[in-house]
């Protein structure tokens, strides 16, 4: 088989044109395509001005700023630097910059001014896909994954240790003061490099007091204070925990995910997520038939919100099967409105005993029988082993519970859980393990936002494109979206 010839010295007899370096349908023109396609109500509405200002240096344009960064997220390059090597060496990024390199400063600069407003992002991804029929609003997946905030486990102190470092800070900026106290003169412009980090870290130990008591923590991270212990496989981390709403997209003949909400909370179980998360997807891409979540989201009252929004919910309960089935079990005893008397399963009337509240239960109302009728029953041990009788705690969403577990009984209730699995868990191993989402770059709860909805909408960047390409490039044109051969 013969050789290519093969010359590292070879010369153009025309030049290339940038329209020549990538592929007509490749990713970074899908990117251009949105960010051109912004119109300037919508530029202004990110507060990212498009008009320099006429004094100073030329600055680079927001359009390519945002088409870098916007396809960084899509790639999985969410460094400032790692995006001006990109700026540098890479085809598509040299593409969105018309082969322009901004440095790391200027991407960062740009980032962190603007990261918050872009989280508006993730609504217009949604929108697209809506305009181009690609949605699926049948059914939805809400889940949330824990992930790692950008804070070293060991970092992590108590009240006292707090305090004792904060007073060990304190005499070493005194002692640092001293050290360049200058007599008469007047005070340096700059400080020196010690003082200075030493003031920065004063205002992260006390940023992390602030936290213990406003939030009431027992424990702080002094490099994230926002962070929480959170459980993930890699065991007990700082962390946080990463929320999503995900429905299928289709076009007819490829499928794909899209996340039409995300949001990021300090808590670390799921449990008051879904309302807001069902509520939050909503504004985006309006009324949904069925929403899905795991064991993790079911409460009470988790399904009289959902009710309150007409959002049928399908999820099981965290409470185990065996339990629900126990021929004693509270759905087995029969409710009397008349008499406001519960009856058992063995006939016995149990009545109103008064209202009672814990931080466990919360406000319930007493229901308890006589303790003769439980001590003669034959489920005495069984149902009642408090000879005074057999009690029942009833919560106000005890009634939106029972419905809920008839409802789940169903065949199509099953069937639509079953579908629970192919949506938001995919969608959270891309975000992982292509978008490099394992952990979070910045830090405290307001950046860490941020970056989760550009994650999110990088995801669905990528999914746009993929159901789209070999058919067009899509561009704003006159308020609606239309296709043009790239």
């Amino acid at each position: 088989m013969p050789v290519r010839p093969f010359s590292r010295n070879q010369t153009w007899l025309f030049p290339p044109t940038l329209e020549e370096l990538i592929p007509a349908e490749h990713p970074a023109r899908f990117v251009a395509a949105f960010v051109d396609g912004l119109t300037r109500p919508e530029w202004a509405d990110l507060q990212i001005p498009l008009d320099g200002d006429p004094r100073g240096a030329p600055a680079y344009h927001a359009r390519a700023l945002l088409g870098v960064w916007l396809y960084g997220f899509m790639t999985g390059v969410r460094s400032s630097r790692k995006l001006e090597q990109a700026c540098q060496d890479c085809l598509p990024f040299l593409w969105l910059t018309g082969w322009q390199h901004p440095d790391h400063n200027t991407l960062w600069r740009f980032y962190a001014a603007n990261r918050q407003q872009m989280r508006k992002l993730l609504k217009r991804t949604v929108r697209v896909a809506l305009e181009l029929g690609l949605v699926d609003l049948a059914v939805q997946a809400v889940d949330g994954t824990k992930i790692a905030a950008n804070a070293a486990k060991d970092q992590t102190a108590s009240a006292a240790r707090v305090e004792e470092l904060l007073a060990r800070t304190d005499k070493a900026i005194a002692d640092l003061e001293a050290q360049n106290a200058t007599g008469g003169d007047t005070r340096p412009v700059d400080l020196p490099e010690q003082l200075r980090s030493a003031k920065a870290l004063k205002e992260r130990i006390e940023q992390a007091k602030r936290h213990l008591e406003e939030e009431g923590k027992r424990v702080v991270n002094l490099t994230d204070p926002d962070a929480q212990f959170v459980k993930s496989r890699q065991g007990i981390i700082p962390g946080y925990n990463a929320q999503a709403v995900v429905s299928p997209v289709s076009n007819g003949e490829q499928q794909g995910l899209l996340v039409t909400a995300a949001e990021v909370v300090t808590a670390p179980i799921d449990v008051d997520q879904l309302a807001p998360m069902v509520q939050a997807a909503r504004e985006t891409v309006g009324p949904v038939e069925a929403t899905l979540a795991d064991a993790g989201f079911h409460s009470g009252e988790a399904l009289e919100a959902c009710a309150a929004l007409n959002q049928q919910v399908v999820m099981p309960e965290a409470t185990s099967k065996a339990v629900l089935e126990d021929p004693y079990h509270k759905d087995q005893f029969t409710y009397n409105p008349q008499s406001d008397t519960y009856t058992c399963p063995e006939h016995k009337v149990l009545r109103f005993r008064g209202i009672s509240s814990s931080k466990s239960t919360g406000t319930v109302r007493r229901y308890r029988a006589a303790g003769s009728d439980c001590r003669a029953c034959p489920a005495f041990g069984i149902c009642a082993k408090d000879r005074k009788g057999r009690t029942l705690k009833i919560k106000a969403t005890d009634q939106a519970l029972r419905a809920h577990r008839v409802w789940m009984r169903t065949q199509e209730a099953q069937e639509l859980y079953a579908r629970r699995k192919e949506l938001v868990e995919p969608e959270f191993g891309i975000l992982k393990e292509q978008l490099g989402a394992r952990r979070f770059l910045l830090r405290g709860y307001k950046n860490v936002r941020a970056e989760w909805s550009l994650l999110a909408v990088g995801s669905n960047l990528r999914t746009l494109w993929k159901l789209t390409r070999g058919q067009a490039t899509q561009v704003r044109a006159r308020g609606s979206w239309s296709f043009c051969r790239a």
